[in-house]
């Protein structure tokens, strides 16, 4: 299937919803393969996976959220998991497009909930796809927070130009993907109003410094063997943000799963290893 209409962020921008609306970007018609992005200042599901739209709406009805807090997409009230808020969102997403079953894929914070939405929703769920997913593993040989972590809290304490830049740093492998316009479209998104409260928010919140503490009881490794649908872990070997061995417990303690690790790479391969990274999700998400 080829998709012959222009894939741009005007022409795929949607929202549904009333007092909590939810954005997202839609292209190409197949099966359902939901994309969830990552946390971080000025992220968004364009931010994302804007570069990778174009293939996998040539196989898939590929549908992409802002996930509750960033981009388009409403602001919540974190009075309980945001894995589950989220997951949740993505749920009502689904129902207001009239999508029963999806592959589900994603990237970092959006692993996570990626992951929780497996658990939560498990009947929904055909193929699920996790990239340097947080939450699912723990640091076993390098110190907590990683690197990239450190350098994101910096930033949203006092969000410098150079800050951002340091963080993105941590971000990938190869520093020449860090051109001037990803710099300056992150750096305007991330001080957008209100974006800097809702990342100390979220951070703060996801890591049980908030006022409540809403963080489940039980963590999101010690639930993840529990994930019936197939599962594909895609690592970058150089990443700083969730390292490498992080991969290990979920591989081990997951019932059907597998990991590809690309070289060379380090927390963005939807970026670095563009056309690797598409061919190996597609290729676990076609199998029969």
């Amino acid at each position: 299937m080829t998709v012959s209409a222009p894939i741009t962020p005007e022409s795929t921008s949607r929202t549904v919803g009333g007092s909590e609306p939810i954005h997202y970007h839609e292209a190409g018609e197949g099966p359902a393969l939901v994309l969830l992005h990552g946390s971080g200042p000025g992220v968004s599901a364009w931010s994302n996976f804007g570069t990778n739209l174009p293939f996998f709406a040539d196989h898939y009805r590929a549908i992409a959220p802002d996930l509750p807090g960033f981009g388009a997409t409403y602001t919540p009230k974190l009075d309980r998991s945001y894995h589950r808020i989220a997951a949740d969102a993505v749920a009502r997403l689904l129902d207001a497009l009239g999508v029963a079953r999806a592959h589900v894929f994603g990237n970092s914070a959006g692993g996570s909930v990626a992951a929780r939405f497996a658990l939560d929703y498990a009947d929904r769920v055909d193929r699920l796809v996790l990239m340097g997913p947080g939450g699912v593993g723990t640091n076993v040989l390098s110190p907590s927070p990683s690197e990239g972590i450190k350098r994101l809290i910096e930033f949203t304490e006092d969000p410098t130009r150079e800050r951002l830049v340091s963080w993105l740093h941590t971000m990938v492998s190869d520093p020449s993907f860090l051109t001037e316009s990803l710099i300056e479209e992150r750096m305007t998104n991330a001080l957008a109003p209100g974006a800097l409260e809702w990342m100390r928010s979220f951070f703060s919140h996801i890591s049980g410094r908030g006022p409540s503490r809403p963080v489940d009881p039980v963590p999101l490794w010690a639930e993840a063997p529990r994930i019936a649908a197939p599962t594909l872990i895609t690592w970058g070997r150089d990443d700083r943000v969730t390292p490498l061995e992080c991969a290990l417990l979920p591989l081990r303690q997951m019932a059907e799963v597998e990991l590809h690790v690309f070289s060379r790479c380090g927390h963005w391969a939807m970026l670095e290893r563009r056309a690797e990274f598409q061919r190996v999700v597609h290729e676990f998400l076609s199998r029969s």
